[in-house]
């Protein structure tokens, strides 16, 4: 398992912003991203400093991430689903395995969401957003995992061996990884996920239902939210909770960009980025003297 001062997941303005202060301040970094995220949608940028002509977002990216990487900064292209602590902070890939003395959430804000009825009010009552978290609440229960990628195969396999049952559920939407063997996915678009005072089951846009004890939800990639739940940070909603440091309440972890909320901007990115790397590299040097 490959060791590091700092891994940043997150390669937009933010993480890579990051990036280039650890780098300098000679910090092992990694730098993990996925892909391009919701910068690359954007086709012309004309509101940051320093443009004399437009650019398009990916081509802002793929600038930063050359400049990242000539000062010493590692890149590589994997999906992380989960994040805990074991002498160091340990991140699980798609592609492998990482540790870090430190570690920087900037994967920007989820955007992908599933508008049911129910989903939001029994949110704690039965509905989930971290199965190695909440898993031992259902124990040899009846669950389900919504989502159709691999970070919900991921989240059923944490549910497997503690649950009574567990099935997958897409919504609606192709499967796009392959389900644990044994387990009954179903596509079927969901209309409510029903009960009063904590989940019982989902209706389906044919009429017909599914009984259940509990609703773990695992829309596409885990997000900055998502994984720190993982390891007991602060959130608030969509947003993780940092200090005036971009510290979280987790020693070692950071949180930068628009998963903190705020001005959804690129220029707020990068000075949270800034800013959290400063506070890395002192936290770093820091464990290295004790």
């Amino acid at each position: 398992m490959a060791g590091y001062d700092v891994i940043i997941v997150g390669n937009g303005p933010a993480g890579l912003s990051a990036a280039l202060y650890t780098s300098r301040a000679n910090l092992k970094t990694l730098v993990i991203g996925k892909d391009q995220g919701a910068l690359a949608k954007a086709e012309r940028i004309e509101n940051y400093f320093g443009m004399a002509e437009p650019v398009s977002g990916c081509e802002l990216v793929e600038n930063t991430k050359q400049q990242a990487k000539s000062l010493g900064a590692a890149l590589v292209t994997d999906e992380i689903f989960h994040i805990s602590w074991n002498q160091g902070f340990v991140l699980e890939g798609r592609e492998g395995t990482y540790q870090a003395v430190s570690v920087l959430l900037a994967t920007g804000s989820s955007r992908k969401k599933a508008d049911i009825k129910g989903l939001a009010e029994l949110e704690g009552r039965g509905v989930s957003y971290c199965a190695i978290c909440d898993a031992f609440f259902f124990r040899g229960r009846k669950v389900a995992v919504l989502g159709n990628e691999e970070y919900a195969v991921h989240e059923l396999g944490q549910l497997l061996p503690v649950a009574g049952s567990a099935v997958l559920l897409t919504n609606g939407k192709e499967l796009l990884a392959s389900a644990p063997e044994g387990v009954p996915v179903i596509t079927k678009k969901i209309t409510s996920v029903n009960g009063e005072e904590e989940v019982a089951g989902v209706t389906f846009e044919d009429g017909s239902s599914l009984e259940l004890d509990g609703l773990f939800v695992a829309l596409g990639s885990a997000g900055a939210v998502d994984l720190a739940r993982k390891i007991g940070a602060l959130t608030d909603g969509r947003s993780i909770q940092t200090d005036e440091n971009m510290a979280t309440n987790v020693p070692g972890l950071y949180a930068a960009g628009d998963c903190t909320g705020g001005l959804l901007q690129i220029s707020t990115a990068v000075g949270e980025g800034a800013k959290a790397a400063m506070s890395m590299i002192k936290f770093v040097r820091q464990q290295k003297k004790g």
